[in-house]
């Protein structure tokens, strides 16, 4: 059959739903979750929007027209069992290579036979397991064997292509995006497992309990089945109940990966809710993080980012509580700790909010790559030494203090290719509506007197 042929409609849809060939059937000593991966689509659960008739795979499978392409999901959405799928309806030959062991070798290795196999006018699929773990070296050797069909190339990964793929090799694979499987999804699975697993199906299984293991498995299948698997260990008198999932869960952590795509997505999400003044969000995304695993002295570190950055001089007593949170979980640890970040999060939520400190600081520094190292004015040189006096150093300077309200009304303090820039714009919230204010006094004072100096100059 040659690559990109179209069939009848029955023997398309028979190729879409053929089944893995029987030699590769798992044995019993394989984990449950292997046992019972699907052998054909119609088993698979979720990714309707891949899946689904007249979607990008379905047709890849009917047609038999396979492409370069990347899976990326969360683990157990399925892309492993995705990729086999394919290969079994496009009857392409599949070689597997796991990036955590295989290297430049291994990838010449699948070259030639993937050139034996297209010498007997058969297409191969070559899937790649957490293509991410690839460096740029190994992922470049890919690419001529891609660009002239030697091989259709399928990886798998957890992390952002865009961030973790070369652009080359990214340039040549369509992207698709799985999704966690939704609690409903889980649920059938389960379902599914009690019915096929002569075990199981000897077993009492609550439907509260069944619950209980799809919130546990946080949409991954594959953690869903062995925490199935556990409990039917761990059953006694015939069923399996709460006390079982207990034990079984009692080291079960959510859905988290320490520096990965779901970590960064997780505190972007804790950083919005707060900058978005919702409390009840900016609790929810802690909570769900310090679940997870997350450092919670790196979530006390953001926090006192975003009081800082978000809040400002809106509201000074924020940058108090930040710290203050930080230091109370160094003393109290975990959990009691928690409460204290817990607190400062809710707090920064509620305060005013303003970006003008973190626009001034964006400004300045844009400022200052513009212009390169300008000279301080001679005035506002330090003048510790007779020398440094004679060359007027400090001449001029008006002592801020010896004037009504500490300010000297026409003073600069700029270089003078930066006179009248104005980096800092107070928010007018919360307390930077008074700090504004008196700036903009301030700053009416020093124009009067400028224009009063230009108007002498100008006589």
């Amino acid at each position: 059959m040659r690559q990109g042929s179209c069939l009848p409609e029955g023997e398309a849809e028979e190729a879409f739903a053929v089944a893995s060939p029987k030699e590769d059937a798992p044995t019993e000593a394989c984990p449950l979750a292997e046992r019972l991966r699907p052998r054909r689509f119609s088993e698979l659960l979720g990714q309707e929007h891949l899946l689904a008739e007249d979607r990008p795979l379905h047709h890849a499978a009917i047609s038999r027209n396979l492409h370069s392409m990347v899976l990326w999901g969360p683990p157990g959405s399925g892309k492993t069992t995705i990729a086999r799928l394919l290969g079994d309806a496009c009857r392409a030959a599949f070689i597997s290579l796991a990036s955590a062991f295989a290297g430049v070798k291994d990838i010449r290795a699948a070259v030639e036979r993937a050139r034996h196999y297209a010498s007997r006018r058969r297409q191969t699929l070559l899937f790649v397991d957490e293509v991410h773990r690839f460096n740029k070296a190994q992922q470049d050797a890919f690419l001529p064997y891609i660009e002239n069909g030697t091989f259709v190339f399928v990886g798998a990964t957890t992390e952002n292509p865009s961030f973790q793929l070369n652009n080359a090799l990214l340039s040549r694979l369509s992207v698709y995006v799985l999704r966690p499987l939704s609690h409903q999804d889980l649920l059938n699975l389960l379902d599914r497992a009690c019915r096929r697993h002569a075990p199981l199906s000897c077993l009492k299984i609550e439907p509260a309990v069944k619950s209980g293991l799809a919130k546990l498995a946080d949409g991954d299948a594959r953690k869903a089945l062995n925490l199935l698997e556990l409990c039917m260990r761990l059953a006694r008198h015939g069923a399996i109940d709460q006390s079982v999932l207990e034990r079984a869960s009692a080291s079960g952590l959510r859905c988290f990966d320490n520096k990965g795509d779901i970590f960064y997505d997780q505190i972007s999400a804790l950083h919005k809710a707060v900058r978005g003044s919702d409390a009840d969000a900016a609790s929810y995304w802690l909570a769900r993080m310090i679940d997870g695993g997350c450092d919670p002295r790196y979530l006390a570190r953001r926090l006192l980012r975003m009081a800082y950055e978000d809040i400002g001089n809106a509201d000074t007593v924020a940058i108090n509580v930040a710290l203050a949170a930080w230091d109370s979980y160094d003393r109290l640890g975990s959990p009691e700790g928690e409460l204290a970040l817990t607190q400062a999060a809710i707090y920064l939520a509620c305060a005013p909010k303003s970006n003008a400190v973190y626009v001034a600081c964006q400004r300045a520094a844009a400022a200052t790559r513009e212009h390169g190292m300008l000279e301080v004015p001679l005035h506002l040189r330090n003048a510790p030494t007779g020398l440094a006096r004679s060359l007027g150093h400090g001449r001029d300077y008006r002592y801020a203090h010896d004037h009504p309200d500490a300010f000297v009304a026409g003073e600069t303090y700029l270089p003078k290719p930066l006179l009248g820039s104005l980096f800092y714009q107070p928010s007018g919230r919360g307390q930077e509506k008074a700090i504004g204010e008196r700036l903009s006094r301030l700053r009416a004072l020093n124009k009067q007197v400028t224009d009063k100096e230009e108007d002498y100059g100008s006589d």
